[in-house]
């Protein structure tokens, strides 16, 4: 069921059509495809301390395979993180048995999610690495058909490696990406697809987001006719990088014209491994800050076609909450088109890009049968918008691939090779087609997840316990929390949250100051502390609000039909006249000093 390897004499166009003849086959059969996917995640696995428990000692390899599906989702249950989170600390802090894979785990992902207010491990193995350098080959050999780049050309990759380090029992963590570009198959990809970043393996895992996004900038002009496309894991890191670039031109022009590095570079490998690439272009510098005086005077419209004249698209993921960033975006891109990166999770890969040419409005994700074992649960709206604070799903029993309909919309249960099984992912998608037999999704929303301005992700459970720990600090003013709610800007560069209280009694600034501090501090979700140590997440804002302002909320959702009994008041909110209400009422604001260098 894996896609064969090509030898090293073999073209780039021979490859990629090779590995897109390999997913035609798996996706014309891919009800066969996942039963036999289940099978094999089964029986590598069957024997571990967590399925056990479910199957006891079924024979797996006696059963045939669609009795063995049938029997797989009828004994063993749904289950979250927080289900498999006492299995995968014991795997953390030293265990080397069986307990969720056969195979023992060195690796663990840090997911951007939360869970009850702790860091989230996820499994990564070997396995995760090859199914990141397989969708990666693929979706290139799709893009290399609509938008053909020249063999070794180079890409301008945004990438930034966080540290990692070694949990209790001495496994290697850190996210996902992090191990990918760590890992040997991140070397391979630029093989396979004959495209070389920019920067050096120094440069993305240096640490330092505003070093690492300096030196992506100057080595992405120094090689600036190379460049074939420009991508990011996220959208939101591209905008910020052409931000930064603004600011920094004249420094940047400055280094390629002599051939140095600024002095705002200070770690010793990173400056070693810059400097033994660029030398002196008094050319390129001249004609670099030509095109940017032009620039300003557009507002920078353009940006990317101008100093990047070969560069074929711009590809990252642009879905979701990403959406936001794509209009400043399309201005710095012009008439570069926006390629929507592919569909997955730090639990799983699942969809990949087949249509590069739709805009990433419109972008939607096949279904790769074989990384995972996929489940649907329907899911039925009372009411039709997507409110992320409320959610309000009704569900029915969960279908395999084989049985969704185009229309319906779902949230995705996984069973990986890396010991989750029958994992809520709490993605909701709507099917939106099928390339030949595997469903084509549209990404929808998080289930209950209501702050998110880039990599953080943010539920309501997480928001309650920061209000609660910033709201205890009241006491010292005597007053309490009346009612609270929550929006992320995503106006401003860069974007941040903001809190509204009303309160009851009196409070002095330096207290509410505490307080706003106090709840920026207290969100422990790992994607939220990296970007707002990095400043690419502001400093949050909490906005006090007048007396009777959520009673005003009140009668406007009373007034539109909703009934009293039914009320509950939206952690999290988009809706224009609600916070027109609450910014109309707004009496005071304060920002916080916590992540303050």
């Amino acid at each position: 069921m894996e896609p064969a390897e090509c030898t090293n004499n073999q073209s780039n166009g021979n490859h990629g059509e090779d590995i897109i003849g390999w997913f035609e086959d798996v996706t014309e059969k891919a009800g066969l495809v996942q039963t036999q996917t289940l099978r094999k995640i089964l029986e590598q696995n069957c024997s571990v301390e967590y399925l056990k428990q479910w199957l006891g000692d079924i024979k797996i390899q006696e059963v045939d395979g669609f009795v063995l599906e049938s029997l797989y989702t009828s004994l063993v249950p749904l289950a979250s993180h927080a289900d498999l989170e006492p299995y995968i600390h014991r795997i953390a802090n030293g265990d080397t048995g069986p307990i969720l894979t056969q195979q023992p785990m060195t690796t663990l992902s840090l997911s951007s999610g939360t869970t009850d207010g702790r860091q989230k491990y996820v499994p990564f193995t070997h396995h995760s690495a090859q199914t990141t350098l397989q969708i990666f080959r693929l979706a290139a050999a799709y893009r290399s058909r609509v938008y053909p780049t020249r063999e070794g050309g180079r890409i301008l990759e945004f990438i930034y490696s966080s540290r990692q380090f070694k949990t209790k029992g001495g496994l290697t963590a850190g996210t996902a990406t992090t191990h990918y570009y760590a890992s040997q198959e991140f070397k391979i990809k630029q093989e396979k697809t004959k495209s070389f970043t920019c920067s050096p393996e120094e440069v993305i895992s240096s640490g330092d987001c505003k070093q690492s996004t300096y030196c992506h900038l100057l080595l992405g002009l120094f090689f600036s006719d190379q460049v074939e496309f420009i991508t990011s894991t996220f959208a939101y890191s591209i905008v910020q990088a052409f931000i930064t670039f603004e600011e920094l031109w004249k420094e940047l022009c400055n280094d390629i014209r002599d051939g140095t590095l600024s002095k705002r570079i200070n770690l010793p490998n990173v400056r070693k491994a810059v400097l033994d690439i660029i030398s002196p272009n008094p050319t390129l510098a001249s004609k670099i800050e030509a095109s940017c005086k032009g620039l300003e005077d557009l507002d920078w419209f353009g940006l990317i076609p101008k100093l990047w004249p070969n560069a074929k698209y711009v590809y990252s993921i642009m879905t979701g909450s990403m959406q936001p960033y794509l209009k400043k975006l399309r201005r710095f891109a012009g008439d570069v088109p926006l390629v929507s990166a592919e569909y997955g999770s730090t639990e799983s890969w699942i969809g990949v890009n087949v249509d590069p040419c739709l805009p990433p409005e419109d972008v939607t994700f096949a279904v790769v049968p074989t990384f995972s074992y996929f489940e649907f649960i329907p899911l039925h709206r009372h009411k039709q918008d997507c409110n992320l604070a409320i959610d309000d799903f009704i569900e029915d029993k969960p279908v395999p691939l084989s049985q969704v309909k185009v229309g319906q919309q779902y949230e995705i249960v996984l069973t990986t090779f890396t010991g989750l099984y029958r994992y809520r992912l709490g993605d909701v998608v709507e099917v939106a087609g099928f390339h030949n037999g595997t469903p084509k999704l549209n990404f929808i929303c998080r289930r209950k997840l209501i702050l998110t301005v880039n990599i953080d992700k943010n539920t309501e459970k997480d928001l309650q316990i920061v209000v609660e720990r910033g709201s205890q600090l009241l006491s010292k003013s005597k007053a309490e929390l009346v009612d609270f709610t929550s929006h992320a800007d995503l106006l401003t560069q860069p974007g941040h949250y903001i809190i509204y209280w009303e309160i009851k009694g009196e409070v002095e600034e330096r207290v509410l100051g505490e307080c706003c501090r106090e709840m920026d501090a207290s969100f422990v979700d790992h994607g939220y502390v990296v970007s707002r140590r990095s400043n690419s997440i502001g400093p949050l804002e909490l906005r006090i609000v007048e007396k009777g302002t959520f009673k005003k909320i009140l009668e406007h959702f009373i007034r539109n039909g909703s009934a009293l009994s039914q009320f509950k008041t939206p952690r999290c909110t988009s809706n224009k006249v609600i916070l027109s209400i609450l910014n109309l009422c707004t009496i005071k604001r304060v920002y916080s000093t916590a992540f303050a260098h």
